[in-house]
């Protein structure tokens, strides 16, 4: 599997598992369907409500489908943090080269180029361009800087998750925390035990600014307790729902 190494400013490489072909034409099938079930309730709602035969109808309908049709995928991947409905369920995630969450340009310029991508040869020239890439960027990738990797955690390269201590009557301060995957669990916990044993403070701050910058948090804790504050929560939470 096709893997992609992001360098750190504090020399730290991390690697990510390119999202494979398959998982993402998956991820687009179930995104269509998605918008095949909105568009037939849409039909089924207004025809139900004004009638068949209404103009009226015909627009209200062209409406409700058209747009969510052309603007499903990017708004879905700004405020999902880079993912659709179909790439959640598969565990995939767009992401820049160098490691960062895209911005909201870098989100514009691959919706953009979708039209190229997936409107000549109904998604044959972004599978073509992914396919010889080699680092799973579609036209739309290539411009934004852009890829889209797989969050499912490999056990064979990520250490094991040892247990975390979550006090009786504990009470989640972060409530994002759930929104970690298991990979991002793991590599914080990499992250967090090499640059308290290295007294690299520095470290310390990149990772809690890259947790910041995921989750969309602000905090005054240290970085070290806001760390270690986001794996409780993390456990406390996951826990809970089991």
């Amino acid at each position: 599997m096709a893997t992609i190494r992001v360098h750190t400013t504090q020399n730290v490489t991390l690697e990510y598992e390119v999202a494979s072909i398959g998982d993402r034409i998956v991820a687009t099938i179930l995104d269509n369907l998605v918008l095949a079930a909105w568009a037939i309730a849409a039909v089924l709602s207004v025809t139900t409500i004004a009638g068949r035969s209404s103009t009226i109808s015909a627009w209200i309908i062209g409406i409700l489908v058209g747009i969510p049709y052309v603007f499903y995928n990017l708004v879905c991947e700004i405020w999902l943090n880079g993912q659709s409905l179909g790439k959640k369920a598969r565990d995939l995630r767009v992401m820049r080269l160098d490691g960062t969450s895209p911005r909201l340009g870098d989100y514009f310029l691959r919706w953009l180029l979708r039209i190229i991508d997936f409107g000549v040869g109904s998604g044959l020239v972004a599978v073509i361009t992914i396919a010889i890439n080699g680092k799973g960027q579609r036209l739309g990738d290539l411009a934004a800087g852009t890829t889209v990797i797989s969050l499912k955690a490999r056990p064979e390269q990520l250490p094991m998750l040892t247990s975390v201590q979550v006090p009786p009557g504990y009470q989640p301060v972060f409530a994002q925390a759930a929104d970690l995957t298991d990979h991002d669990v793991a590599l914080l916990r990499q992250l967090l035990g090499r640059s308290i044993k290295q007294d690299n403070y520095l470290l310390l701050n990149e990772t809690a600014n890259k947790i910041k910058s995921l989750l969309h948090l602000h905090s005054d804790l240290s970085d070290e307790a806001f760390l270690h504050t986001i794996l409780r929560d993390h456990a406390y939470i996951v826990a809970a729902e089991h």
